[in-house]
């Protein structure tokens, strides 16, 4: 047996990450491709996800927060790259310098945006995110006029440039929902009260990964895939991610830390929620909610030893869960545990892990923890 570090691994397949990318740059006809790496790459690594996104095709990256962006600026990341959540009062000085375009969603931001580029001594590349109907971040339409007016100033000054527009759907992941056309009509509205002020933007973007993948009335000149490029389904309406073309990207997996027969009517795990109803032999796996296994999966989380399925029993422990093997099994202390990954590893997939515990595949692999040590396979490329 091959020694390792540690008793768990998440093993992140960088070349079938450039594939889903590459895949989904031809779904998106003439748009460009953002892909969004946010929350460390949707927990598969921000850097080596961003490396590998830009490999497959991707001409832009998305991240959340600017301690993000800075981040793949550090790691010498230099494709054109928009964050789009920040507070009053964060240091934007070196975001504007780093060549980081940020996105605007109040006219407070702007002014901070402005003074940031004034200090930096440069032009700030500014988006503006539009509330067409999420009701989340973005700049509530009927203060639209108002932001424009200010642009106006700060342009001719040359302390802020327009350069795109944006906005995020609410129900995207149900095709077909009359939310989508709303948005799309008041975010068509908006673009036409922009274009007076910024006739020529770089970038108009609607589409997240549902949207690009059903609705490509929504393309535009760019679409943001996030949840996809990572090889899982944006929603179960729309398939598996084999269906869509798309490779699961991470495969989780542990070893076997003990076995251990046990008689009828033992207990397992705290409050003996599980008493085994026949002789068996009881599988330890060194993964818990500490690792991001979540909590809801006590009693029914799936996982795969020796290409048969077993699910957990008891409650999922901070460190661990023990595994129902049966009375005939021969799994030793070392065998590999698959908790989950893509068809060929044989095991559960991240959309039978959301669908037990009534969450989404977004969760099951954000929450990865930093115990779990990463092991990045395929080549990736360079940014």
């Amino acid at each position: 047996m091959p020694s390792r570090v540690g008793p768990s691994c998440a093993r992140v397949d960088l070349d079938a990450l450039a594939a889903n990318v590459a895949t989904l740059r031809l779904v998106a006809g003439r748009a460009q491709v953002l892909t969004v790496v946010k929350a460390d790459g949707y927990g598969h690594g921000m850097v080596q996800a961003a490396r590998a996104a830009l490999a497959g095709g991707a001409t832009w990256l998305g991240v959340a927060q600017l301690g993000e962006a800075l981040t793949l600026r550090g790691a010498g990341v230099s494709a054109p790259l928009l964050a789009w959540l920040f507070t009053p009062g964060e240091d934007l000085v070196g975001p504007v310098r780093a060549d980081i375009d940020l996105g605007v969603s109040s006219l407070v931001a702007l002014g901070e945006v402005a003074a940031a580029a004034r200090a930096a001594g440069r032009t700030a590349r500014v988006h503006l995110k539009l509330d067409t109907g999420l009701s989340r971040n973005g700049l509530p339409l009927a203060q639209l006029d108002e932001v424009l007016r200010a642009l106006g100033p700060l342009q001719a000054e040359g302390a802020v440039a327009l350069v795109g527009a944006f906005s995020h759907l609410a129900c995207a992941d149900q095709p077909g929902h009359a939310s989508i056309a709303a948005q799309h009509r008041e975010f068509a509205a908006a673009l036409a009260a922009i274009e007076p002020v910024a006739p020529a933007l770089e970038v108009r973007h609607l589409a997240n990964s549902a949207a690009t993948l059903t609705a490509p009335q929504t393309h535009y000149d760019l679409v943001r895939v996030g949840i996809a490029a990572y090889g899982i389904s944006p929603a179960p309406a729309l398939g598996r991610p084999e269906d869509l073309g798309l490779t699961p990207v991470m495969t989780l997996t542990a070893r076997l830390a003990s076995v251990k027969d046990v008689p009828a009517g033992t207990g397992v795990s705290y409050g003996h929620t599980y008493i085994t109803p026949a002789p068996t032999r009881l599988g330890l796996v060194p993964l818990g909610y500490g690792d991001g296994i979540p909590r809801a999966a006590s009693g029914i989380g799936p996982v795969a030893v020796g290409g048969r399925r077993h699910h957990i029993v008891g409650r999922v422990c901070m460190d661990q869960v023990v595994i129902d093997l049966g009375p005939q099994s021969r799994a030793a202390p070392g065998d590999e545990v698959v908790v989950f990954g893509p068809p060929a590893a044989g095991g559960p997939s991240v959309q039978d892990w959301a669908e037990c515990v009534g969450t989404i595949g977004y969760e099951i692999v954000t929450r990865m923890g930093a115990r779990v040590p990463r092991e990045y396979v395929g080549v990736g490329g360079q940014a």
